[in-house]
C-alpha cells in the first residue's frame, strides 16, 4: 500500500517484477489497507515513512511467529527497510528482493545479520529454548558448547560454537523430547519418520493420538517427524491425511510390494489379507532405512477395536553434497541459488583461484579445502567423504558445474548414501555467445579439444560429425602451451564443410575485467591468438556477421538468408 503517486509508480515496479505473486492494496484509508493486508499476507512491502507505518502496525502486532514480515521503502525509493519479521516473517530477504527491483538499498537490523552470523532461525531447523540467550552469546563471541544427539549436516558455526567449548550456553542438535532450560537451545532435525496403518474411516484425532503418544512415549519430540508414510491405498485415507496435516509433514506412501518386500519384527495376517502386505506401519517406516525406536502400537480406543497402528523409525544421517556451478567469474552472473548453497555449506571444496572469487560469501567458521590445477579427481573424492561424514558440503566449478566440470568426477564417485544437489551456472559457452550476439540461435555443438583424458581420435569423430552436420561448434580448451596442433586440425575439419567467410567469435575471460570478444572469419582465423582462457565459437552455414555480430538465424520463413551478406 501507498500513500503517494511515488509509491504508487514503485509499487507498480514490484507489481510488473513478481507477476502473479503480488496483489494490491487501496482501500478507503492507508489505515484499512495495511490492515487488510497484515491479516492476508504472509509477507507485506508499504511504501511509507517508518514511522508512519510503525504507528499502524502497533495495535496490529500479536506475536513472532505468526505476524507477516514488513518491509518500508522511503519515498524517492531509495533504501527498503526490513521492519518486522526480519528472519521468522522472511522481511530481511524481502528486503534484499526489493532493493534490487527498485535499486534501492536494503536496509537489515537484525544482528545476526548485521555482523554476518548465522541465526539459530535461519538454520534451516525448528528451534526451540532460549534462543535469545543463546544467539546473544553467539554474537558476544562467549563459548556456546554444540552438543549433537544426532550428526544431521548444520550450516557453517562461528568457532565459538564447538563441542569442546566450555561456556553455560548450549545449543543442542537433537530429536529428543527435552526439558529446556535458561540458556539452552535445542535444534530439531528432521530425524523421524512415522510409519501410520488405518482402517477405512479411521477417526483423526485417533490416528494424530496415537502418532502423538508413541513420539511421547519414546522420549521423542514431535517437531523432528519428516514425514508420515503408509501404504498406497491408504493414501487418500482423510485421518490419515489429516494428521499429517496436523503434524505439518508430508504424507509419503509405497506400493505394498515395495513393503512386503521389508522385514519386520511384527507382521500380520490381516493386512497382508486386505493390502497384500503382512505390515504397513513398520514397514513403511523402516523402507527408507534407519533404526525402528517405536515398534508397531495400536491405538485404544474405549468401547471398540483400534482402527489405527503406528511405528517411528529414526532415519540414517544423510550428508549433503552441493555441485554448484559460479558462472563465468562476474559477480552479477553468480545465481541467487549458488550464494545460498555457499551460505548453508559448513565445508567448501574448489579450485583456489575459485575459492578466491567467492570468499567473501562463506559464513564465518566454514572449513575451506582447496587444491590447484590438476586436481579434480582428488577434490571430487575429498567432497564425498565429507558430505559421507554427514556434513553440509559445497562442491564449487566455473560456469555450470555439469558441463566440463566438477559434476562428473563427483557424481561418479557419490553413491545413494548422502543427498546430492545440482546447482546450474552460466556456461562459458552462453557468456561468450552474449558477448558475440547469437550465434547459437540454432542447433549447436560444444567440443573439448583437451586430449588430456579423451583420445584424440574420438575428438576426431566428433568435430567430424559436428562439421557434416552443419551445427554452430563452441571449442572448449582450445589451446595450450603443450597442445597447439588440435585447434588448427579442429578447424580444418570445419573447413571442409564451411566458407571460410564463416563468422568465428573468439572470446577470453568471458565476463571478468580483462574480457575480450572478437568476429573473424574460419579463413582468417589465427589458432596462435588461443589460448586456454578463450573459448572459439564457430558458425554454421547460415550464420552471418550482422552489424559486426554473430547472428544464427532460427529459420523464420520471414527472415531473409540473405541478411549481412
Amino acid at each position: 500500500m501507498w500513500a503517494t503517486a511515488a509509491g504508487e509508480r514503485a509499487a507498480g515496479r514490484l507489481a510488473a517484477a513478481w507477476p502473479g505473486r503480488t496483489r494490491t492494496y487501496e482501500g478507503a484509508s492507508v489505515r484499512e489497507s495495511l490492515a487488510s493486508a497484515f491479516a492476508q499476507c504472509e509477507r507485506v512491502v508499504c511504501f511509507l515513512a517508518t514511522g508512519a507505518t510503525v504507528r499502524l502496525l502497533a495495535p496490529l502486532l500479536v506475536d513472532k511467529a505468526s505476524d507477516p514480515g514488513v518491509v518500508c521503502v522511503d519515498e524517492a525509493s531509495r533504501f527498503a527497510v526490513a521492519l518486522l519479521g526480519g528472519h521468522g516473517g522472511g522481511a530481511n530477504a524481502l528486503a534484499e528482493e526489493v532493493a534490487e527491483v527498485l535499486g534501492a538499498r536494503p536496509v537489515v537490523t537484525t544482528a545476526t545479520d548485521a555482523r554476518d552470523v548465522p541465526g539459530l532461525d535461519t538454520l534451516g531447523l525448528p528451534v526451540e529454548g532460549d534462543v535469545a540467550g543463546v544467539s546473544r552469546a553467539v554474537l558476544d563471541g562467549e563459548p556456546v558448547r554444540l552438543a549433537r544427539d544426532t550428526g544431521w549436516p548444520l550450516p557453517a558455526l562461528p568457532p565459538n560454537v564447538a563441542a569442546d567449548a566450555p561456556g553455560p550456553a548450549v545449543l543442542r542438535v537433537s530429536d529428543r523430547a527435552l526439558a529446556l532450560s535458561e540458556g539452552t537451545a535445542v535444534l530439531r532435525p528432521p530425524s523421524l519418520v512415522v510409519g501410520v496403518g488405518a482402517s477405512k474411516g479411521a477417526p483423526a484425532e485417533e490416528v494424530y493420538g496415537l502418532v502423538l503418544d508413541a513420539l511421547a512415549g519414546a522420549g521423542l519430540s514431535a517437531a523432528s517427524v519428516a514425514a508420515l508414510v503408509t501404504v498406497d491405498a491408504k493414501a487418500g485415507e482423510p485421518g490419515v491425511l489429516a494428521a499429517a496435516e496436523r503434524l505439518g509433514v508430508p504424507l509419503r506412501t509405497y506400493a505394498a510390494e515395495e513393503l512386503a518386500a521389508v522385514r519386520v519384527p511384527n507382521p500380520s495376517d490381516a493386512p497382508l489379507v486386505a493390502l497384500g502386505t503382512p505390515s504397513v506401519a513398520e514397514a513403511a517406516a523402516l523402507a527408507g532405512g534407519g533404526e525402528l525406536l517405536v515398534p508397531k502400537r495400536k491405538s485404544a480406543p474405549e468401547g471398540r477395536a483400534a482402527m489405527a497402528t503406528c511405528a517411528v523409525v529414526r532415519r540414517p544421517v544423510r550428508g549433503r553434497l552441493a555441485v554448484v556451478g559460479l558462472g563465468p567469474g562476474a559477480r552479477d552472473l553468480l545465481t541467487p541459488r549458488a550464494k545460498g548453497e555457499l551460505r548453508r555449506a559448513a565445508v567448501l571444496v574448489g579450485l583456489d583461484q575459485y575459492v578466491d572469487q567467492i570468499h567473501d560469501l562463506l559464513r564465518p567458521g566454514t572449513v575451506v579445502i582447496e587444491s590447484g590445477l590438476g586436481a579434480e579427481e582428488e577434490r571430487a573424492r575429498t567432497a564425498v567423504a565429507e558430505a559421507r561424514a554427514g556434513r553440509a558440503v559445497a562442491l564449487i566449478g566455473s560456469g555450470d558445474a555439469g558441463v566440463y566440470a566438477m559434476a562428473s568426477p563427483a557424481l561418479a564417485e557419490a553413491g545413494d548414501d548422502i543427498d546430492v544437489v545440482g546447482v546450474p551456472g552460466v556456461t562459458a559457452a552462453l557468456a561468450a555467445g552474449a558477448l558475440l550476439g547469437a550465434p547459437l540461435g540454432h542447433d549447436h555443438v560444444s567440443i573439448s579439444l583437451s586430449d588430456l583424458h579423451t583420445p584424440w581420435e574420438v575428438i576426431e569423430r566428433r568435430v567430424r560429425a559436428a562439421a557434416e552436420a552443419d551445427l554452430v561448434v563452441t571449442f572448449y580448451n582450445p589451446r595450450s602451451r603443450g597442445r597447439d596442433w588440435q585447434l588448427p586440425k579442429a578447424l580444418a575439419l570445419l573447413a571442409a564443410h564451411r566458407r571460410g567467410s564463416t563468422p568465428v567469435g573468439v572470446v577470453r575471460n568471458a565476463s571478468r575485467p580483462d574480457e575480450s570478444a572478437r568476429v573473424t572469419s574460419l579463413a582468417a582465423l589465427d589458432p596462435a591468438s588461443v589460448d586456454m582462457m578463450t573459448v572459439v565459437t564457430v558458425g554454421n552455414t547460415a550464420t552471418r556477421e550482422i552489424a559486426g555480430r554473430m547472428v544464427t538465424p532460427r529459420g523464420y520463413r520471414w527472415q531473409s538468408t540473405e541478411a549481412g551478406r
